[in-house]
């Protein structure tokens, strides 16, 4: 986000001089962001932020424990090999959102293909691409 966007979020919840909060702003992001709320020119309203939540990345464990449930609860404890349950969560980065997006990518390709289990074959396929050679999985929907 540009610093004069940021500036004017920090202005139109400042108004009224703090008597009386007109707009809450909820701001979310990575470290980055941190980084970026320490610029000279953000300065201002990061002694604005009353409250922070920082969140560290999450464990391996924690990570393969969420895709298992996600496939548990979908009804396919099986669809992926043990495999390539350990390649998403190593190359996820911590990250919840970025396991789900390669899951959600996989799971496509697979559907395309008609595979009844994914494997890390189809990770590297998919993932050692670039974005404009990777074809573009479509999630089917018939109206």
């Amino acid at each position: 986000m540009r610093t004069d966007v940021l500036n004017e979020l920090r202005l139109l919840a400042s108004a009224e001089l703090d008597s009386r909060v007109i707009l809450t702003v909820v701001l979310s992001g990575d470290r980055r962001l941190q980084e970026r709320l320490r610029e000279i020119d953000l300065l201002p309203l990061d002694s604005r932020i009353r409250v922070r939540l920082v969140l560290d990345g999450a464990s391996r464990d924690d990570l393969a424990q969420c895709l298992r449930h996600a496939l548990e609860k979908a009804g396919n404890p099986r669809l992926l090999t043990p495999g390539l349950l350990d390649t998403l969560t190593d190359h996820a980065g911590g990250n919840h959102r970025t396991l789900m997006a390669h899951a959600h990518e996989l799971l496509l390709a697979g559907m395309e293909r008609d595979v009844a289990q994914l494997d890390e074959k189809l990770f590297f396929e998919l993932f050692t691409q670039t974005p404009a050679e990777r074809p573009r999985a479509r999630a089917g929907r018939s109206r």
